[in-house]
């Protein structure tokens, strides 16, 4: 089943006591979490680009490349996995920084409740957000949703149980607003002009 079958496929059933107890505040808890990410991700800014298969992710990315006139431009990259993934592709990459203002990564995580991306230090090392450019592509699997941090944090545990990344990070806003300025789980980033090529792989 793909994802828009089930983007709009309802979800589990709840408890009339259990929506009543909830603030109003909270997200609907009878959203998939793949809805509710898509949701929230556009309302933050982003641009959603969903991928049945990786032909699509190529088309996608060359869209991109095109709309953007990013054809002849390098891409800066600190994850490996990107550059072996996209090899194919024509794309010139660099791991300097002072040479893009295009960064191309992949993600830990999808956090559903709010519509941020999980990075740590396996995609920008030891760079904080501020750091990087402010055109981000960001490549990532619809596996890699859950539902919120707390969840991702479980999961990154039993991935690396030798040793954990660190510089473990969200990226979340990609329009300035007084709301998110001083966000600490984005050491108050500037805004990011945010792609995110999703490949359906469940």
């Amino acid at each position: 089943m793909g994802i828009f079958d089930r983007l709009f496929g309802g979800g589990k059933k709840v408890s009339k006591e259990t929506l009543e107890t909830r603030g109003e505040h909270m997200p609907d808890i009878r959203i998939p979490a793949d809805e509710k990410f898509t949701i929230y991700f556009k309302k933050n800014g982003g641009k959603f680009i969903y991928c049945e298969n990786f032909d699509e992710v190529q088309e996608a990315l060359q869209n991109i490349l095109a709309e953007n006139n990013w054809q002849n431009s390098h891409f800066y990259t600190l994850d490996k996995r990107i550059n072996e993934r996209f090899a194919t592709e024509r794309i010139k990459f660099t791991a300097n920084r002072n040479d893009s203002d295009i960064f191309f990564t992949t993600c830990e995580h999808l956090i559903a409740h709010d519509g941020s991306i999980l990075v740590c230090s396996n995609q920008i090392m030891e760079k904080k957000l501020k750091e990087l450019p402010s055109n981000i592509i960001i490549f990532a699997t619809t596996s890699q949703m859950v539902e919120n941090i707390s969840e991702a944090l479980k999961v990154i545990k039993k991935r690396y149980p030798k040793q954990l990344p660190d510089n473990i990070t969200t990226i979340k806003h990609f329009i300035p607003s007084a709301e998110n300025k001083n966000d600490f789980l984005s050491y108050g980033s500037t805004s990011k002009n945010v792609y995110l090529l999703l490949l359906e792989d469940f």
